[in-house]
């Protein structure tokens, strides 16, 4: 794993492997129908999001590159109903790109900067739609050496075909609709 760190860290001006809290994966779990197939894309058996959501009830399948299983070269199984993950974020455009064209529920966990700031991620959003789930207050997300890094960004989920609403807010514990906020 740390080769692949170092690799990912030399090719991107940083390292892409930042590990997500339970806390991080929880507010979603409300929003997926009971004992779903999901796929894991970005995860090894270790993440979070895989023991929270199988946890719950799901089926999940994770894939990471460190075990040879590239998410742009992965044959998707017929059966997935969501694709749950915190990608790497260097990569958006070509995730943003390979999400939409599976056509299949997301929902992943980026920072909100930047989040639309390419042509490619707003040409793709405009066509297809998003939905957004903010988390607060930010994550303190955990690295390999298991220290912990409270970004300068808010998180928050991209989704498509998961939330009720295109606006959401999961505040310590509780969800506040965009309509709440008026």
């Amino acid at each position: 794993m740390d080769k692949f760190v170092k690799k990912i860290g030399a090719n991107h001006g940083g390292s892409d492997e930042w590990y997500t809290p339970k806390s991080a994966v929880k507010p979603i779990l409300q929003f997926l129908n009971p004992h779903s197939v999901i796929w894991c894309p970005f995860d090894t058996k270790e993440s979070n999001y895989v023991k929270v959501l199988s946890k719950a009830g799901h089926k999940v399948i994770h894939t990471h590159i460190s075990e040879g299983k590239d998410f742009f070269k992965c044959n998707v199984k017929s059966h997935i109903d969501y694709i749950i993950s915190n990608p790497p974020y260097s990569l958006r455009n070509k995730i943003y790109e390979r999400l939409y064209n599976l056509d299949i529920p997301f929902a992943m966990l980026f920072n909100s900067n930047g989040l639309f700031d390419s042509k490619p991620r707003i040409e793709l959003t405009a066509k297809y739609g998003a939905e957004l789930l903010y988390l607060y207050p930010r994550v303190n997300f955990i690295s390999e050496s298991r220290s912990s890094y409270m970004p300068p960004f808010q998180s928050v989920y991209l989704c498509h075909n998961v939330l009720p609403d295109k606006l959401m807010f999961h505040i310590i514990g509780r969800i506040v609709e965009s309509e709440d906020c008026k």
